[in-house]
């Protein structure tokens, strides 16, 4: 399953806490595009290193839906940022 939101919060020293949601589904459709561009690169790249292209992509995609549930902790000093993938 691919994921759906991913929320960062940022813990300022002496601020308020900034709260950021973003829904990946539209920002995978806004940046098609890119996306289209990126998998040709791969492709490319696969060609170039003799590296299956199906396999490839399967390894992508299984990485991709692996992704819920990730939480990433980051603290420098008095500020921490945290992003969770749902």
């Amino acid at each position: 399953m691919m994921p759906q939101l991913v929320t960062v919060r940022v813990q300022r020293p002496d601020r308020r806490p900034i709260r950021l949601w973003a829904p990946v589904l539209p920002a995978v459709l806004l940046l098609s595009p890119l996306v289209a561009l990126a998998a040709l690169g791969g492709v490319v790249a696969c060609v170039i290193y003799s590296i299956d292209v199906a396999r490839a992509f399967n390894t992508a995609r299984r990485i991709v839906c692996a992704l819920p549930g990730t939480r990433v902790d980051i603290a420098q000093g008095r500020t921490a940022v945290l992003v969770t993938i749902r």
